[in-house]
């Protein structure tokens, strides 16, 4: 995982997902759990961009 990758996940979570997957159903699970709470986010983000 790169620097940009780990910066992004804690930032912007929804854009690394995005950047890693597209548009799916994991942006989607992504911008949820961002909007809901910002810790379940980043949590996701670096589950996903593993």
């Amino acid at each position: 995982m790169s620097l940009t990758t780990i910066v992004l996940n804690i930032l912007l979570p929804p854009l690394a997902v995005f950047l890693k997957h597209g548009i799916g159903l994991t942006l989607l699970v992504s911008i949820l759990l961002t909007m809901l709470a910002w810790i379940p986010g980043i949590i996701h983000a670096f589950i996903v961009n593993d």
